[in-house]
């Protein structure tokens, strides 16, 4: 077994085989992480010293990232002990994740597209989450495909997932066409490291593109329930999309003090509001950068986007925090 020294100073061993990411999440040390397959950038960690092998492609990484020795955590393992610089999440505690049955509540169509999914797990699962995090949903056919939660807490012991519709996609023919109240499934979860840090007195901006609007939606409602002390000073949401019917709920009547902000890329003739991309538009309303943290979610293109626009405008990398909505490998 070789070693992981992180600079920070925590160091933990992997087994053969096994990716920095898994065996930093098996031991209690927690990396940031989203797809664990390679295709995201929320992993990418800097090697200092010693030799690593990537299992996958490393799509996430530009060639410049690469050259500059980034790798991904996810899809990474080690050849002898390593030293790695990574962003870990200090003392928060993840909850932990299992995989529990549940089966199908409700489904509602929000757009031509786009469906509200709910799920329910039973009493004994026990099931927590942090929101803005996600599960796994495993099908009848045993395909697995992950969707981010929209809701802030359970205790009803319902999850709401925000799903759309992939042409040609398994779940998506199911989710759609197939899938019936009291549908017996399985999800494994909650995963992921998208959630609010320390939120008091900064401006907290979040940009989502399609349903990545799902886990926003979570960590709005999750501010009501922040003491008075720990209140951001300010909340603006802005959410990308094509056309009109991309915005398939209304932000602004979620209960809480947010500004929200439509944004359409390809609007109509009569559009009177924000026009081109979430990240540029951020820019444009001139965020004070030293007090501001980012919560992106949605394609990759926007975050990639967002968080190289940000970071040369003053961003430091510590305040931004994104989830990538990527293709799986197999749709």
């Amino acid at each position: 077994m070789f070693s992981v020294n992180l600079v920070e100073g925590a160091h933990f061993g992997a087994e053969p085989g096994e990716s920095i990411l898994q065996a930093a999440l098996r031991t209690g040390n927690n990396l940031n992480y989203s797809c664990r397959t390679g295709r995201c950038s929320s992993c990418k960690c800097k090697l200092v010293s010693g030799a690593t092998t990537a299992q996958h492609p490393e799509l996430g990484l530009t060639d410049q990232e690469k050259a500059d020795g980034w790798i991904l955590s996810c899809v990474r393992t080690i050849d002898s002990d390593v030293t790695v610089e990574a962003q870990t999440l200090g003392a928060i505690t993840l909850p932990t994740a299992k995989t529990v049955p549940c089966r199908v509540g409700e489904i509602v169509r929000l757009a031509p597209d786009v469906v509200q999914v709910f799920l329910r797990v039973p009493p004994s699962a026990q099931f927590d989450f942090l929101p803005g995090q996600y599960i796994d949903v495993i099908g009848p056919g045993g395909e697995r495909r992950s969707y981010s939660l929209a809701n802030a807490k359970a205790d009803d012991r319902v999850l709401e997932l925000q799903v759309r519709f992939v042409e040609g996609g398994m779940m998506s023919q199911y989710w759609f066409h197939q899938a019936k109240t009291n549908d017996l499934l399985r999800l494994h979860g909650p995963l992921g490291t998208f959630f609010l840090r320390e939120a008091a007195n900064a401006d907290v901006y979040f940009l989502a593109t399609g349903t990545g609007i799902a886990p926003v939606k979570a960590m709005l409602l999750s501010l009501l329930d922040l003491p008075a002390d720990q209140h951001p000073r300010s909340v603006t949401v802005l959410w990308g999309g094509r056309a009109l019917q991309d915005h398939y709920f209304d932000v602004s009547a979620l209960p809480g003090k947010h500004v929200y902000i439509p944004v359409l890329s390809r609007p109509d003739a009569g559009w009177t509001g924000a026009t081109g991309y979430v990240q540029d538009v951020l820019l444009g309303l001139n965020p004070d950068l030293d007090n501001a943290v980012v919560y992106a979610c949605g394609s990759d293109a926007m975050i990639h986007s967002a968080q190289s626009l940000l970071a040369n405008a003053g961003l430091s990398p510590k305040r931004f925090h994104s989830d990538a909505f990527v293709c799986s490998g197999t749709i």
